[in-house]
């Protein structure tokens, strides 16, 4: 299809007529898009049915009606503080339409017959619509919708101007080919694209359910086809086969000391089938909180150096690339690097000299790592630690400093999966179902924040038996629009109750002064850490026994687990004591209830899913799934997974899309702006 045909949709929505700059901007913040196509992919949010005309005596109290009238006269008001009202009746009865600001009386002069439509109120025994919605001759019925589509609105913008602009944009969409297979709209009954979406911006009936699956359908098929070919074209990629001898993994696992669980050998024995293989590896890797994810990622890197090859490994945080390098230091007998932007001057150019000449094996960092200004001898893996900070583009990049390169990325938090499906299908799967030997069970309980003093009390009690806790805060400092105990707030109080036995560490200090606060932490000399979530990943202290959460209803459910497996790495019994309000909603309720009846992180990751959508899987954005505007991959999770196989039949069948079918899903893929697929079609 020639690519000029959908070049209107992409234009700005100041070419739309009657569309300036100013309501242009209005509607780019509704549609959140500045061209065409946004405003064609922001559906409504409800219908209004101006289907329903009763007379004037029939018209109910709090419905939507339209009614056919003729103005009687004029009550103009005794002062600018009272409203203007107009007299109107159809015989049956009388009615007022009412306006705060009036400057129609060229539209309603007396004896004109009208179409009002409106919602119908009763004041002093009398029919009355504030505000009509619509005023129209009664001769010209067709300038009155008979279903209307509702968008959400910003200020200074009016319902009317975004209809015009949705009748133009409707316009510029053209013919386009079919790219579902026919079978499948027979036995769906759906409507072609075209027609779906009239049926849902500019409707002549209600719309029925098929138009939105329809879309929802099509949206989701572009993004797992988009994914199947990206994945497609890392495997078509040629890999390197690393085979190791074994002696480098039998030393760590000396060191390590434990027994691997089942799950950590098998997810093993996948990335070594990986790394065998003559393609390049995309793998993740997800686990529960301490279901060791590192040690496995250890393996993978130490057979890359048993091969001959590099290894490097990426974490989002400084405080995480340390807390990496530590425990990779401690367990590999291969010399391991630190690279962060923190490392500056000759220790900087010494490191980067060790890696471009292979003499560095192993390095872990943060993005540093993937500067141009690093090259590397011969990087054979790359590892990337709590991946959902990272999208798949950057997944892919970071691959890219050694032709060859396989990656493997890995998660502390269970992904749920639909969210596997949707955001990560360019993967294979490993998963760490069971926790090693040693880490004990956290026993969680509620409680509200009215029995605190009782709460303090038994805290001093563990304070006193040499117990080390954390006390998490939402927040840093007060604010003046939530009631929230902050973190340096809550710091005063403990502060003047236990004394130098308590730390602060939060996201605003300096981060000398934080990561000093959380090495003294680890070290025991502070026994009371009271922080933010800057300790949900990268600190691993096992004499900590105790975690108290103050306003748990404020976090994500994945967010609280994550919280939680801060403790129980250690010997002894562990406790999670989440505070909340005295009362709180049914659903902080079932969330909270769910996690303090389960330790399952993939359980606990498809709850706050379906309660909270996606985001941020660990609560940083805490609801809504990014990129999706006509499809919700919680409501349409059937959809999903059907369009997960529909790609997968699809790209079997004709992995360049050079059919018939598949030159109209190249359309899908631009119209739904899938470029990273495009290209990669194009690359051929």
């Amino acid at each position: 299809m020639d690519h000029d045909l959908l070049a209107p949709l992409f234009a700005p929505l100041t070419t739309l007529k009657g569309v300036g700059p100013t309501v242009a901007a209005l509607i780019a913040k509704v549609a959140d898009g500045e061209r065409v196509i946004d405003l064609l992919f922001r559906p409504p949010e409800s219908y209004q049915d101006r289907r329903h005309r009763p007379t004037i005596a029939q018209a109910k109290p709090g419905e939507l009606a339209t009614l056919a009238a003729e103005v009687v006269r004029h009550e103009e008001p005794a002062n600018p503080r009272q409203p203007w009202r107009v007299v109107v009746t159809d015989g049956t009865g009388f009615a007022e339409l009412v306006f705060f600001k009036f400057n129609r009386e060229r539209q309603m002069p007396v004896g004109a017959k009208l179409l009002v439509s409106g919602k119908v109120e009763v004041f002093n025994g009398r029919r009355r619509i504030s505000h009509p919605d619509h005023v129209v001759p009664a001769d010209r019925p067709e300038l009155l919708p008979a279903i209307e589509p509702v968008w959400p609105l910003t200020g200074g913008l009016w319902p009317r101007q975004v209809a015009n602009a949705m009748v133009q944009a409707l316009t510029r969409v053209p013919t386009l080919p079919e790219w579902h297979d026919a079978a499948l709209l027979r036995r769906e009954k759906w409507p072609g694209f075209v027609e779906a979406l009239r049926a849902v911006q500019s409707p002549a009936d209600l719309p029925g359910e098929g138009n939105r699956l329809r879309l929802a359908y099509d949206e989701l098929l572009a993004g797992q086809v988009a994914l199947a070919l990206v994945r497609g074209r890392v495997r078509a990629r040629p890999g390197r086969r690393l085979v190791g001898n074994g002696s480098l993994r039998a030393k760590a696992l000396a060191r390590f000391g434990h027994t691997l669980t089942a799950s950590q050998h098998q997810a093993v024995a996948e990335i070594d089938g990986d790394l065998a293989s003559d393609r390049r590896m995309l793998r993740l890797l997800q686990g529960d909180v301490g279901s060791g994810k590192t040690v496995v990622a250890l393996l993978a890197m130490l057979r890359a150096v048993e091969a001959g090859a590099q290894a490097a490994m990426m974490a989002p945080t400084e405080v995480l690339a340390k807390q990496h390098h530590r425990t990779l230091s401690r367990l590999s007998p291969a010399p391991v690097a630190l690279l962060t932007g923190g490392v500056k001057g000759r220790a900087r150019a010494q490191l980067l000299r060790g890696l471009k000449d292979g003499s560095i094996p192993l390095v872990v960092g943060t993005h540093a790592l993937f500067q141009e200004s690093v090259d590397y001898h011969d990087l054979a893996l790359a590892v990337i630690d709590e991946q959902h900070r990272f999208g798949v583009d950057q997944r892919l990049l970071l691959g890219g400093k050694g032709e060859l390169t396989d990656v493997l990325v890995m998660t502390a938090t269970p992904i749920p999966r639909t969210l596997l499906v949707t955001q990560w299908g360019e993967m294979d799967v490993s998963r760490l179902t069971e926790k090693p030997p040693g880490r004990q069970p956290v026993r969680t309980s509620l409680h509200s924040l009215g029995t605190l003093p009782e709460l303090l009390d038994a805290l001093a009690r563990k304070l006193d038996e040499g117990a080390q806790v954390y006390w998490i805060c939402p927040m840093v400092a007060e604010s003046e629009a939530l009631d929230i105990a902050a973190a340096e707030s809550r710091f005063a109080v403990l502060r003047e109750r236990f004394g130098e036995r308590v730390g602060l560490a939060h996201g605003q200090q300096d981060a000398a002064v934080r990561d000093r606060t959380l090495a003294e932490f680890a070290g025991g000399q502070c026994r009371l850490l009271v922080a933010t979530t800057v300790v949900e990943v990268g600190v691993d202290v096992p004499a900590a026994s105790v975690m108290v959460i103050e306003h748990a209803e404020r976090f994500g459910l994945a967010q609280l687990h994550q919280l939680r497996g801060r403790v129980g790495r250690g010997a002894a019994a562990s406790f999670c004591l989440l505070l909340h309000e005295e009362w709180v909603n049914d659903v902080a309720k079932r969330r909270l209830t769910m996690l303090r009846d389960t330790e399952d992180g993939f359980l606990i990751a498809d709850e706050d899913f379906r309660l909270r959508g996606g985001g941020d899987i660990l609560g940083t954005k805490q609801s809504g799934l990014p990129g999706f505007r006509l499809a919700d991959p919680i409501e349409h999770e059937g959809l999903l997974h059907m369009a997960h196989r529909d790609a997968a039949v699809l790209l079997g069948k004709d992995p360049k899309l050079e059919s018939e079918r598949g030159r109209a899903v190249r359309v899908l893929l631009r119209l739904f702006e899938r470029t990273a697929a495009m290209r990669t079609l194009a690359a051929g």
